[in-house]
């Protein structure tokens, strides 16, 4: 998949050094429970084809008006093709250019944008209008195992003796039978 915006980081013939969209997560944030943040989740409902998640407040704000364990906000991973198009979309309403404070060092990178609308969605007057937040984690194809030069079976992991204590390493005495 080539992107417009993304530079071409690997060369064709080696395909484990392509890159590729290992997800993309979108997010509204309202701030607030109710019938605004169910208007937020329709909106990525019908952005996506899923059905959101709700994340919840971790603390009470009294300035902004949020309990603890309040839903304020909802957001969708969306995985695959559906990815690269609404990826390709959302840049192209910040015009293929974004800061290199975008990026982490990882090479992932998240950017927002201030009106829905402007990913080709019709306006309607009962939803309103929400931003979103874009967040678009890359990957190689071997880091779908990350770990897997370096796992070890179970059989071939060191035991444990039951008479050494694992804090100190010293030795418990041997029970003695008096045969």
């Amino acid at each position: 998949p080539e992107f417009p915006g993304l530079p071409v980081m690997a060369s064709v013939e080696n395909k484990m050094r392509g890159v590729r969209i290992e997800k993309l997560v979108l997010n509204i944030s309202v701030g607030e429970s109710g019938d605004r943040l169910t208007r937020a989740a329709k909106v990525l409902e019908q952005l996506t084809g899923q059905t959101p998640v709700f994340s919840k407040s971790r603390l009470t704000i009294r300035g902004f008006g949020i309990r603890r364990n309040d839903k304020i906000a909802c957001h969708v991973t969306v995985r695959g093709a559906k990815a690269q198009e609404l990826l390709e979309r959302g840049l192209r309403v910040k015009e293929f250019e974004l800061k290199s404070s975008c990026f982490s060092d990882s090479g992932c990178f998240g950017f927002g944008i201030t009106e829905h609308i402007d990913l080709g969605m019709k306006y309607d007057p009962s939803t309103g209008i929400y931003g979103m937040d874009f967040y678009c984690q890359l990957a190689r194809p071997v880091s779908a195992f990350p770990c897997a030069s370096a796992a070890t079976p179970a059989s071939v992991l060191p035991t444990v003796s039951p008479r050494r204590t694992p804090r100190t390493g010293s030795f418990r005495p041997s029970p003695v039978s008096s045969t």
